[in-house]
């Protein structure tokens, strides 16, 4: 489980292991340590089991029998989809979101599906539902949101790699917390199909070991379906090949200045980020420390009041699926209820003004950025939080969003921009974890960030570390 999917899919077509014996070392693996970590919400042994053995030597797919995990937030044809809310407890999926398509026509094996927070919210994932995920560096920590779950049975060996998706850095946060890569695509660069025409803020991705990996996977998940309402133009070449490249010397903007004002940024978090930007200038990148135009005293509220939003549409349309009118407080987690009533206060008009208030911001750091080829932040400006600090059904929940914010104010206003975005683990913290750096790209400029990426990579290779829960003499 922590050999590179490609390199498993070989040993696979080569005959030398088979799908069946890939597999039941990931479901013996969930078996052994699902208990203390909480990944999963439901593993699918039968019918992973069942496809493993249709594998057989020689299969071309490039993921032919590799094992995955999808987030609980997209459909898995005849598994339980909750999104982490007791409102579809019982819901069954009747069909594969279009992602998870294209995973299957890869040739990847779903063994199961992992936790999130309940609508993806919070940046920590504890849902009431299903009960916490745990980081395996650190039981008593969070392994991070929305995309937790994912990261947990990735840090902890029991599957390769784990599909996620990112609204406000739902796949970065929890690769920055469990020694992950995690890449936010460029807005629309991976098809919402069937559920939604686009996303302004949500996008699909991986979390894997390494930016070859990402890299490979995005390559199986990007493109236009039939239907789309937006789409990312496609790449001059596969993002395997650009990540494979060396990335030049290029014009490199650090900053540790948080989008929000009142964020503090803890001393190593923004220490990992100096130290980055000098390994950068080491291996021949022109770097400039700058202060970008992203604060101002009302960017919470504007980014706030337009999550909200789209929170509120997914808690209507699950409660539609509930077969209800409508939610109601009794349905979901005190959060999830607040920002419904947040919602519920915006016209159609305030809404619209929002967005385009928000995009505005957007385009002035757009047009700031031009001037470089990479922007390089800390991934997050705390250290994962221990499990229960926020929490979903606090007294106070719009103050738990608020201190969320603090944990994570690098992360969303990528979201809002639509530019791609990749956290990876450069070092290693005093306190036993994993301490990331993020890096932003041009618009569409994927391939250029993943070749950035795969060179500190090499400068400084993580994929060998591995968690004190999943060290082979644990």
């Amino acid at each position: 489980m922590f050999l590179p999917a490609g390199e498993l899919a070989g040993l696979v077509r080569s005959g030398e292991l088979s799908a069946l014996d890939l597999v039941r070392a990931s479901l013996e693996r969930i078996e052994q340590l699902d208990g203390s970590v909480g990944a999963f919400v439901e593993v699918d042994a039968e019918g992973a089991l069942a496809t493993a053995a249709t594998i057989a030597p020689g299969d071309d797919r490039p993921f032919a029998g590799v094992p995955i995990a999808i987030k609980n937030n997209r459909a898995v044809e005849g598994l339980r989809l909750t999104h982490g809310s007791a409102l579809l407890a019982d819901s069954i999926a009747a069909y594969d979101h279009g992602v998870v398509a294209r995973l299957r026509r890869a040739g990847f094996v779903i063994v199961g599906t992992t936790k999130l927070p309940e609508f993806g919210i919070l940046p920590v994932t504890e849902p009431a539902l299903h009960g916490p995920a745990r980081n395996p560096w650190d039981l008593g920590r969070t392994p991070g949101g929305s995309s937790g779950g994912s990261a947990a049975a990735v840090a902890a060996g029991m599957v390769p790699l784990a599909h996620g998706n990112d609204g406000g850095g739902s796949l970065r946060i929890p690769a920055a917390c469990c020694g992950l890569v995690g890449l936010k695509a460029q807005r629309n660069r991976v098809s919402a199909a069937p559920d939604l025409g686009a996303s302004t803020l949500s996008i699909d991705g991986v979390l894997t070991r390494t930016v070859a990996e990402t890299a490979a996977l995005l390559d199986v998940i990007a493109g236009y379906v039939a239907g789309d309402a937006a789409w990312a133009p496609p790449p001059g070449e596969p993002f395997a090949s650009a990540a494979a490249r060396d990335p030049g010397r290029l014009r490199i903007a650090f900053t540790t200045v948080p989008p929000l004002p009142d964020a503090p940024v803890e001393t190593r978090c923004a220490q990992a980020t100096a130290d980055a930007a000098q390994l950068l200038e080491q291996l021949g990148h022109e770097v400039e420390e700058v202060l970008p135009p992203w604060q101002s005293d009302d960017i919470a509220d504007l980014f706030g009041g337009y999550f909200a939003a789209h929170v509120a549409v997914g808690v209507y349309f699950a409660a539609l699926a509930a077969g209800r009118a409508g939610p109601s407080a009794t349905d979901v987690e005190a959060l999830s209820w607040a920002l419904w009533e947040r919602s519920l206060t915006l016209t159609a008009v305030r809404f619209q003004v929002l967005q385009t208030q928000l995009q505005a911001r957007m385009r002035v750091l757009a047009r700031f950025l031009e001037g470089y080829d990479a922007l390089l932040t800390p991934a997050l400006a705390q250290r994962p939080p221990a499990i229960g600090e926020l929490d979903g059904n606090a007294r106070q929940p719009l103050e738990t969003f608020a201190r969320s914010g603090h944990f994570t104010p690098f992360t969303p206003i990528l979201n809002a921009g639509g530019q791609p975005a990749i956290s990876v683990p450069l070092y290693h913290g005093d306190d036993g974890l994993p301490l990331a750096v993020q890096i932003v790209g041009r618009p569409a400029g994927e391939g250029a960030l993943l070749a950035l990426a795969a060179q500190l990579e090499s400068a400084l290779p993580w994929s060998g570390r591995r968690a004190p829960l999943a060290a082979p003499d644990a």
